[in-house]
């Protein structure tokens, strides 16, 4: 299908300018390919032709836009690092369309278009790093089962663009069931514009709780969505061991999708105090730190609210949080595990684990994988001393992760007696758990090698080789064995900032 075919919708639009600007995009200089995701092209229903054509190239570079939309910024607000900002808005991000998809309305957003009324001075521009790194950790959520924004296509150029160094200028562009934020809220909230409160908030409804239209609650329900979302979200997160560096509240999706990729980080050793973002100087967004800043945003989402929901029932919506975080990251928990059954106990088994991969600093997922392969002992009769019971030589190699050696085989057999209540096999178990575990993240070091090649040679090798190990995390690929191993202590504590 071309371009002027698209199937558009104007749903965001017909909101009014008191929602957005009318933007420009700036055009890159000598603008190249470098990655086109097909299965976000096929989702869009756009043809590879289409695409690679230099219309294509056009569109997706800033040079020109969709015929029958136009392209906007979007304004909002939000608290950064816990202080408000009245005014923030899509500095370097401009919407070029919305889509309608066989999967409902997809927003088309070009990142790194060029200046915007919120661009505060700046040039507008994404760099090749930061556009490589949300490009392939967007695609490696989406393939974890995390709810997150996508990607369908990269573009770098020519064009020198100053950060701390000088760097090149690229655009990714964005695709999305929606780009409002708390932030969208705030904004109007504290602008004193009650009914653009409403409005948006009636848009959303709209869009993604269309059976509340007409419900006396609906805006009620509107907020215990975005809760429960972000709970579940979050916890996804810890479970997985990802950290997103920057959780503002314009940072945050008001369907709880992961949006906004810069700092981010997967763990590689397990340390609940990571700090993915060398400029949180006081670890505001530590790893540990998230789930308690989610009901912290969410609270001040519900602020925002208050002119359409009462604050008797905003604190039991927000009292919601933490048991739908706590149980949805339990039940995760249990199945990296390889627990099919739940037990009271499963979670001092969990945290048990947990600590003693934090004293080793343990590579969070090298062991959850390596774990799959774990071997019960036949013999569920376990000497008193449990010091004397032996391992078999498949679980002694696990235990080679950890310097404690007495300790972990201590609460390997406490495991190996919690897989026993199981009654299922370790062939069976081991295939479930490695549907579950992934072999291959977004690992820092490994984004970086990929844009050091790309930087100086336009070498697109390991990008390619990457999106395609994150499109299939759960596969064996032995052949790619390297790209699955940790960092070594010099690729390490990478120093990553909000420009990245």
């Amino acid at each position: 299908m071309s371009f002027k075919k698209l199937p558009f919708s104007n749903q965001f639009y017909e909101l009014g300018e008191s929602f957005f600007s009318v933007v420009k995009p700036a055009r890159l200089k000598n603008p190249f390919w470098l990655h086109i995701n097909t299965e976000v092209m096929d989702l869009l229903g756009i043809s590879i032709d289409d695409l690679k054509a230099q219309c294509g190239l056009d569109i997706f570079s800033g040079k020109s836009s969709f015929a029958d939309q136009p392209p906007i910024a979007m304004v909002y607000s939000g608290h950064q690092f816990g202080g408000y900002n009245p005014r923030l808005g899509d500095g370097r991000a401009i919407l070029l369309a919305q889509v309608n998809t066989e999967y409902g309305v997809r927003d088309v957003q070009l990142k790194g278009a060029g200046p915007t009324p919120y661009s505060r001075g700046a040039d507008g521009r994404a760099v090749l790093r930061s556009s490589i790194r949300e490009y392939l950790g967007s695609e490696a959520m989406h393939k974890l089962g995390i709810a997150t924004t996508r990607a369908l296509c990269l573009v770098g150029s020519e064009e020198p663009v100053m950060r701390e160094t000088i760097e090149t200028a690229a655009t990714i562009t964005r695709v999305a069931k929606t780009h409002i934020r708390f932030g969208h809220f705030e904004y109007f909230h504290y602008a004193g514009q009650p009914d653009q409160v409403k409005q948006l908030a009636d848009y959303v409804i709209e869009q993604f709780l269309p059976e509340a239209i007409n419900a006396a609650d609906k805006y009620d329900q509107l907020l215990s969505m975005t809760v429960t979302n972000t709970a579940k979200l979050i916890a996804q997160w810890q479970a997985v061991g990802f950290a997103h560096g920057v959780m503002n509240t314009d940072n945050m999706s008001i369907i709880g999708e992961t949006l906004d990729y810069g700092p981010y980080g997967f763990l590689d050793d397990y340390e609940p105090e990571f700090i993915c973002n060398h400029t949180d100087q006081t670890g505001r967004y530590a790893f540990d730190q998230q789930p308690s800043i989610g009901l912290w945003n969410l609270s001040a989402l519900a602020h925002a609210l208050s002119s359409l929901i009462s604050k008797s029932i905003t604190r039991e919506i927000l009292q919601q949080y933490e048991p739908i975080l706590i149980d949805t990251y339990a039940s995760m928990m249990r199945k990296k595990l390889g627990f099919s059954t739940e037990r009271k106990d499963d979670h001092k088994l969990c945290a048990g684990l947990l600590n003693l991969m934090a004293q080793d600093k343990v590579d969070y997922t090298l062991l959850f994988r390596t774990m799959c392969d774990f071997n019960t002992l036949e013999d569920a009769s376990l000497p008193e001393d449990k010091t004397k019971a032996t391992l078999t030589n498949n679980n002694l190699s696990i235990g080679k992760l950890f310097s404690q050696q007495e300790k972990w085989k201590t609460w390997a057999l406490d495991y190996n007696q919690r897989l026993i209540t199981e009654n299922s096999s370790d062939a069976i178990r081991a295939s479930i758990m490695k549907k579950t575990n992934p072999k291959f993240i977004a690992r820092n070091h490994l984004l970086q090698r990929a844009i050091e090649k790309a930087e100086t040679n336009q070498d697109d090798s390991d990008i390619s080789t990457l999106f395609m190990l994150l499109q299939a995390p759960f596969d064996e690929h032995p052949e790619f064995d390297e790209f699955a191993k940790p960092p070594k202590n010099s690729e390490k504590y990478l120093e990553i900032s909000c420009s990245s």
